[in-house]
């Protein structure tokens, strides 16, 4: 399993993740063991959140036994981003991870509570031990500067995006930013949340050809593709043991020029939108 450093943790994490949203609504059971497929595969990064239903239950189920492997990452929804509110947050999600610290821990979105009081809750958790680095989610570059002017360097470990093929609009500017800030740059839904290529359009049979030359799932060279670039990271979600092994399979493809250069010409990034996407 490819890994690399995760922003300024240092810490090296394996490109491809495991994400959790929605992962409440299928089988326990089967999720749990997606979870574990997936962990046997190497994809050790695993995100989830507060505000995902069930999903870190279902993540402490499939950790239990291996806590001490694993990369795990949860968020703060921004309603509860205040001083204090980010320590009572963290609690809860600890209670239910049945871990005693987080890896790194994200607000979700920019919200309306000061950005100063969310950071100093940040570091507050981060000195006690609780959590051992703090990142971002959904932020455009405006916000980052701000962040960034807050915290100062080395701080922010990652910014979590929406990231894929028909959403390439974080190219433009936010992952500019973070490759020159050091920021881990992780990207969600890399499947489109349900806008996967068709099979029968024309960039689905790029993809199709280009998995069959590697022996692959069309997935995964979606994956690859979306983790081609330095300091960048991938949070599949699956409920199934199977898809999660092709999805692990994926760190460890490399793509060649040509092939990227076909992605790019079907799924062309477009051009820079007034607000980054998000789902």
């Amino acid at each position: 399993m490819y890994a690399r450093s995760f922003g300024a943790t240092r810490v090296s994490v394996p490109v491809i993740g495991q994400g959790t949203w929605h992962i409440d609504s299928a089988d326990r059971k089967d999720a749990i063991r997606a979870l574990r497929a997936g962990l046997d595969a190497g994809m050790s990064h695993i995100d989830t959140a507060e505000m995902y239903g069930d999903a870190e239950a279902i993540v402490a189920e499939a950790i239990a036994d291996c806590r001490e492997e694993v990369f795990l990452v949860s968020k703060v929804v921004p309603g509860n981003a205040t001083r204090r509110g980010v320590a009572r947050s963290c609690e809860a999600s600890l209670t239910r991870l049945g871990t005693d610290r987080l890896d790194c821990y994200l607000l979700h979105w920019p919200g309306q509570h000061a950005l100063e009081e969310t950071i100093a809750g940040f570091e507050d958790l981060r000195r006690a031990g609780k959590i051992l680095s703090w990142g971002l989610s959904n932020f455009d570059v405006g916000d980052l500067d701000r962040a960034l002017a807050i915290a100062g360097p080395d701080r922010i470990a990652c910014n979590q995006v929406l990231y894929h093929l028909n959403e390439r609009a974080i190219e433009h500017a936010v992952l500019p930013w973070c490759e020159r800030q050091g920021v881990a740059m992780v990207g969600y839904s890399p499947f489109g949340s349900g806008d996967f290529p068709d099979p029968a359009s024309p960039g689905g049979r790029v993809l199709d050809g280009i998995a069959a030359a590697h022996g692959t799932t069309p997935y995964a060279v979606a994956l690859a593709f979306l983790t081609r670039l330095s300091g960048t990271f991938t949070i599949p979600k699956s409920s199934r043991s199977g898809r999660a092994v092709e999805n692990a399979g994926a760190a460890d493809l490399h793509l060649g020029a040509a092939e990227v250069a076909m992605i790019d010409a079907h799924f062309p990034r477009g051009p820079r939108p007034r607000m980054l996407p998000m789902l």
